[in-house]
């Protein structure tokens, strides 16, 4: 028994070290979890209050995108813009959508347009007033920026 026990006594020092596993950093965890993560795409898209009953989320997606479409395009098909620019069918507008829920729209103009950009962007911008609140994008469950460009037809009658 005196000649095991000395025996058995190193055995136990020297199997700890097989139990022992090196803990990874704080920072080497973090580095690795944001270089997985896609940044380009959310995982849900921004929403209004009419879209929320949609079932799926690429339901949701289309759903917002055509209420905006459809939003803009009512707003932007008035008089104004019809009258002084009646050649001008489409416009597209970048929509960014901020994490606080803030809107800001920016009218894309051809480098060939002709018509006075910064008149057509002041009148923009001021049909574009009170828009309807709008739920920003998610990514693992925090409010991100999104922008995105709206192809808008404005109805022109001739």
């Amino acid at each position: 028994m005196r000649k095991i026990m000395p025996f058995v006594a190193c055995l136990l020092l020297v199997s700890c070290q097989y139990f022992q596993r090196e803990v990874p950093s704080k920072e080497g965890l973090l580095k690795q979890q944001l270089d997985s993560i896609n940044w380009n795409e959310v995982d849900e898209m921004p929403s209004v209050p009419a879209c929320d009953s949609m079932a799926t989320e690429p339901e949701r997606a289309q759903c917002f995108i055509d209420f905006m479409a459809a939003e803009i395009q009512d707003r932007l098909s008035t008089d104004t813009l019809t009258v002084r620019y009646a050649q001008l069918d489409t416009i597209n507008v970048k929509v960014t959508v901020s994490r606080d829920a803030t809107l800001q729209f920016e009218p894309q103009f051809p480098e060939k347009t002709v018509y006075d950009k910064a008149v057509m962007d002041s009148i923009i911008q001021m049909k574009l007033i009170d828009f309807p609140k709008v739920s920003p994008a998610l990514k693992r469950g925090l409010p991100v920026k999104t922008q995105f460009v709206l192809p808008v037809i404005l109805n022109v009658m001739h």
